[in-house]
């Protein structure tokens, strides 16, 4: 693009005013980052174990509809505080771990809601299980 100033002599201003090309670019980078984050729940990162953990009694199964499974009982999540109660008192308070098995599907609430519960009846040490690499699922 060039100017001509007003002195009349043919002295041409070769400077090129980048702001608008700047506004642009500006705009559509956070147009991108918006539909980014928007478009798509991130994939979760596969877990893998080449050692067995130590077994504990207490394990807890999440589905992908959140239907929590305590030991053999099948409860809500309102219940299951009373079911780790139930399973502290039957196992006299040996243990303290708990080992969750959810779909990872499963609704990060909901464990986290299970994990709460499992901290008020002194079930501190929890154990996120996956799939042990070499077994069959």
């Amino acid at each position: 693009m060039a100017v001509t100033t007003s002195s009349g002599d043919e002295d041409v201003m070769s400077t090129i005013n980048i702001t608008p090309f700047t506004d642009v670019l500006l705009v559509l980078l956070i147009i991108f980052i918006i539909l980014a984050s928007v478009t798509k729940e991130p994939r979760l990162p596969d877990a893998h174990n080449r050692d067995k953990v130590k077994e504990s009694q207490i394990i807890v199964y999440v589905d992908d509809k959140d239907k929590i499974q305590i030991g053999s009982q099948v409860v809500d999540i309102q219940g299951a505080s009373a079911a780790f109660h139930e399973l502290q008192n039957q196992t006299n308070h040996v243990y303290n771990s708990v080992i969750i098995k959810a779909d990872p599907k499963a609704s990060y609430g909901t464990i986290l809601q299970v994990m709460d519960a499992a901290k008020h009846e002194n079930l501190t040490n929890f154990g996120l299980a996956n799939h042990i690499e070499g077994q069959k699922v």
